[in-house]
């Protein structure tokens, strides 16, 4: 079974996603189908197959979510250090071309949200920037072309 790098706060996260699915939303969706079948002939009952679909989506995520919290492997990124990119870091960046900035801590898949500056271990940019530290040059691969990135800064926080 593979591993999923996560964040402490990524964990917490999906913990309280489950939680709220398990004791919210299913009885939520269960009183809905009860509801529904009160009203007579289910074949032509749109509000009995709209809570339906929505049961068998909330059925799939918690399936889904516990499957990602047995293979969680949570790293703590407040007790990681050193010069060199990693999982967890935060990582200040200028694209040579436009002098713009970007700070991004890199996160698990799923924790993954590029306005909230958390990027996929698994992304481009994550993975050439892996191994680098402050000072190298990045070129990533973009839809738009290379992009070159140099590392300003490397943070554990």
């Amino acid at each position: 079974m593979e591993k999923v790098p996560m964040t402490a706060g990524g964990y917490t996260a999906l913990d309280e996603e489950l939680k709220r699915l398990k004791t919210v939303e299913r009885p939520n969706v269960i009183a809905a189908i009860a509801e529904a079948r009160a009203h007579g002939d289910l074949s032509e009952n749109a509000e009995y197959h709209a809570a339906k679909e929505r049961q068998g989506w909330i059925e799939g995520r918690i399936a889904e979510i516990e499957d990602k919290i047995a293979r969680a492997q949570v790293i703590d990124v407040t007790k990681l250090s050193g010069e060199q990119i990693k999982f967890g870091a935060t990582v200040t960046v200028v694209d040579e071309d436009t002098e713009d900035e970007g700070r991004y801590q890199i996160v698990g898949d799923h924790e993954a949200d590029v306005k909230a500056g958390r990027i996929s271990l698994s992304s481009p940019l994550s993975r050439a920037m892996i191994g680098k530290g402050v000072g190298d040059v990045v070129e990533v691969n973009t839809p738009g072309g290379v992009k070159a990135y140099e590392i300003l800064k490397v943070e554990w926080i």
